[in-house]
């Protein structure tokens, strides 16, 4: 449970910026947003909420707020569930970080993120068997003696063979998008994928940058499956941040 006078924190932007009218933050109770200035900055604050919970409706209300904000200046997004004690808290962070903030608000202005993920498929296991020497080794012993442990074997062999085929997919889609985009970086392990990155893209590149990861996927689809999620508020890039 929260404390009395705590602040939860959506973002930060430019002190110039206005939060769109109307607008309420997470919580059961949502309270209303509002700016706090300190120097050339402002953050993003509303009342904390109470109890604090990761369900769907407060991750889309952070999330869209930071998009909303987006379209009138760049932003740099806090993660879910940032609570400050209070907005003195706040208003000495912004002014002890000024200077990374306004140069990281000049790297994501004009600019949204897009998240790509990578995965096996198991479209064409034939192509697999006659590419992937012991693939096929496996699979020819696993006829000639049947039986669980050369099943395993061989089952293994297939999905290391599968991830192998993937990654390299991957890598060349990944070299293609790079050159789109202004930025990239390399997220967690995310389990089942082979690739996990983000890249900060001009808004003026994204169909451009769609149609480079749809041509890919339909060229591919029997070797990778790309999973692309975005426009996102520039969660990553976003190092100077308070």
């Amino acid at each position: 449970m929260t404390a009395p006078g705590s602040v939860y924190v959506y973002g930060v932007v430019r002190a110039t910026h206005a939060v769109p009218p109307g607008r309420t933050g997470v919580g059961e109770r949502p309270a209303p947003v509002r700016t706090l200035r300190a120097g050339a900055l402002a953050a993003v604050i509303s009342d904390a909420p109470a109890r604090p919970r990761a369900k769907r409706r407060d991750l889309l209300a952070h999330q869209d707020l930071a998009l909303a904000l987006a379209v009138d200046g760049p932003v740099l997004p806090m993660r879910f569930g940032m609570i400050a004690p209070d907005e003195e808290a706040v208003r000495q962070q912004l002014l002890s970080s000024q200077n990374d903030c306004l140069a990281a608000l000049e790297r994501v202005d004009g600019r949204v993120e897009m998240n790509l993920k990578a995965l096996p498929t198991e479209a064409d296991l034939s192509s697999l068997v006659r590419e992937d020497p012991e693939v096929s080794r496996l699979r020819t012993a696993a006829r000639r003696a049947p039986g669980y442990e050369a099943s395993v074997r061989l089952g293994e062999a297939v999905a290391r063979g599968l991830r192998r085929r993937a990654a390299a997919a991957a890598a060349a889609v990944l070299a293609e998008l790079s050159a789109v985009a202004d930025a990239k970086v390399h997220g967690p392990e995310v389990e089942g994928c082979v690739l996990n990155v983000s890249f900060l893209l001009d808004r003026r590149e994204e169909r451009r940058f769609h149609g480079v990861v749809e041509r890919f996927a339909a060229g591919h689809r029997d070797r990778v499956e790309l999973r692309l999620t975005g426009p996102l508020p520039c969660y990553s890039f976003a190092e100077g941040r308070a």
